[in-house]
């Protein structure tokens, strides 16, 4: 009788050749990233990073999220170059929100079988996003599971650190009466209520390549998540930014009075910006009620700036300098019967 093969990790489904070879190919886009603080390079235990001077009281800000099911859309369209992005932008729009500059990003990226040039596309999204928000890619984790995901999946995780003055943190404290509302433009539906676009398109039997206002559908759906590090960091050296307000699942409804005074309530005029056609479709196609969009999709506001009312004009003007489409959509007002946010239809 034969004796068996000896086992292997390779037999077992995990090629470290493999993994050794992604981090040599990925090691660029990371010197790519590099900022000052940055110590050493990719391949050790831990990365490291000496912190900037200049600073009375620092105070280190994190923050992690991930990509959600949009990362099955991207599968199944094999467009992989802009979820990096998304990762990105979902943990540094969130730590911006303190008042915090980005230093650093770690990512995870778990896969059952590794697939490099997947793997290298999708983190050089990450390096992408990372220098869009001006910090580096320090390091990260590349894990190979056999039978933990099925074929050709991965999932992706994400780790930013931040610094600001202490005396600058941004809270909702400063917020008054008649303060206004500046609300940013989202790329489409960044990375919240996935979930729910992907029944409506199963319900709609939508083909992926159809068309809304000359762009396809898929396209518009994998648009990458608008990154506003730079922009919020010139706002604040033009007008005085009370707090600020990250529009991710939950939409304006549960995001902004987590950004305002217990006794401060956001009306917003629904009318002030234009919607995004990409959202009036998926109300139409899965009969989405008016309400449920609000509380589940940003309906083309990514980020809102509390400014004070006077303020109001020299900050649009700061974000279009910035790249950035502002609209003012609201105010301030004493809240009733604990809401946060009324919309003046």
């Amino acid at each position: 009788m034969d004796s068996p093969k000896p086992l292997s990790y390779r037999s077992a489904g995990v090629n470290i050749d493999a993994g050794n070879a992604l981090v040599d190919r990925i090691k660029p886009l990371a010197r790519s990233t590099q900022r000052p603080g940055v110590l050493g390079g990719l391949g050790g235990f831990g990365g490291l990073f000496e912190l900037p001077g200049g600073y009375r009281e620092p105070v280190l800000v994190s923050g992690t999220d991930g990509v959600g099911t949009k990362l099955l859309l991207a599968l199944e369209a094999q467009q992989h170059d802009g979820i990096g992005i998304d990762l990105v932008a979902m943990c540094v729009n969130d730590i911006l929100v303190s008042g915090a500059e980005p230093l650093w990003f770690l990512d995870y990226y778990a896969c059952g079988q590794l697939d490099t040039q997947i793997a290298e596309t999708v983190i050089a999204g990450i390096a992408e996003g990372c220098r869009q928000a001006g910090c580096a890619l320090l390091g990260g984790e590349t894990a190979e599971m056999p039978g933990m995901y099925p074929d050709g999946h991965y999932d992706l995780a994400g780790f930013a650190v931040g610094i600001v003055e202490k005396s600058e943190i941004l809270s909702s404290a400063v917020c008054q009466e008649g303060d206004a509302l500046i609300g940013m433009a989202s790329s489409g539906a960044h990375s919240n209520g996935y979930s729910l676009i992907r029944e409506i398109l199963v319900r709609s039997g939508a083909h992926a390549h159809i068309q809304l206002q000359g762009e396809g559908l898929v396209d518009l759906l994998l648009r990458p998540t608008r990154i506003y590090v730079r922009a919020i960091q010139n706002l604040r050296q033009v007008v005085p930014v009370h707090a600020l307000a990250h529009i991710t699942g939950g939409g304006l409804t549960e995001n902004l009075p987590r950004s305002l005074p217990a006794h401060l309530s956001a009306h917003i005029d629904p009318k002030s910006w234009l919607i995004p056609a990409l959202f009036g479709w998926l109300q139409e196609q899965g009969q989405v009620t008016t309400e449920e969009m609000r509380r589940v999709f940003n309906l083309g506001i990514g980020m809102v700036a509390i400014v004070p009312w006077e303020s109001r004009q020299s900050a649009l003007e700061s974000l279009a300098a910035s790249g950035e489409q502002g609209f003012i959509i609201g105010q301030l007002a004493p809240r009733q019967k604990d809401t946060g946010v009324v919309y003046l239809d």
